[in-house]
């Protein structure tokens, strides 16, 4: 059954899980992972509409879009919206410059060294910054990863928060030797799944998206798809 309206889906410029291409067409593997269930429901054509990370839930809240890439599911969250099944369970990271790789080991290590954390402002790596001890005002919010990544480089900011599945992404397309990515202690991170977000008014859609996910995930296509893109065997 195909949806009487269009279905539009948000998505971040945030390599390897999404970003624009030539043409505006989106590209990555959530953009994939949700055409091949979309294609599994009779579903061939979904809009694909760029935005920003502070616009993601705001929008689908309020009707302009159907469904997100996926992010992080916290009970805040899911207030505002409805999310799938999780799509992938990922280790959070610190892109730092190289010259402070041994020394900003992880969030404590950040916290230890009175060092300023810069972070997208809504994302879950913040409070998990927090909770390992980073005082609050050490910690600068900015709306995208490109500030963010900018504030590093420049030496306003001595680690930036996010996956660092996204840290890989993005100097896999922007290298930058001065730069390096250091994986967060598994104790120190951020502990939820991610999926795609759905309004709330969408929830048959949902169901049926569901349905079509548990067919796709953890099968010999899914696994090479998420091989492809870079990822660790263990975090989809």
């Amino acid at each position: 059954m195909v949806p009487d309206e269009p279905i539009v889906f948000a998505y971040l410029d945030e390599p390897p899980f999404c970003w624009p291409a030539a043409g505006g067409a989106a590209r990555g593997c959530d953009v994939e992972l949700a055409a091949a269930a979309f294609q599994q429901l009779g579903i061939t054509e979904f809009e694909q509409r760029l935005t920003t990370f502070a616009e993601l839930l705001p929008g689908l809240a309020s009707g302009r879009w159907t469904m997100t890439t996926p992010l992080f599911v916290t009970a805040e969250r899911q207030k505002l919206v409805d999310f799938s099944r999780p799509v992938w369970s990922l280790a959070d990271g610190l892109l730092v410059r190289e010259a402070d790789r041994a020394r900003l080991t992880g969030y404590r290590a950040v916290a230890g060294a009175t060092a300023r954390l810069v972070v997208v402002g809504g994302q879950v790596q913040e409070q998990a910054g927090l909770a390992a001890g980073i005082a609050a005002e050490r910690v600068i919010r900015v709306a995208t990863q490109e500030e963010a990544v900018a504030a590093v480089r420049n030496g306003d900011a001595d680690a930036y928060a996010s996956v660092a599945m996204a840290h890989r992404g993005y100097l896999a397309r922007q290298p930058d030797d001065k730069l390096t990515v250091v994986t967060v202690p598994a104790d120190e991170g951020s502990s939820a799944a991610g999926a795609f977000a759905f309004g709330k008014q969408h929830a048959a859609l949902r169901k049926r998206f569901d349905t079509a996910l548990n067919g796709l995930i953890g099968s010999d296509w899914h696994r090479a798809m998420m091989t492809r893109h870079g990822f660790p065997a263990g975090e989809y």
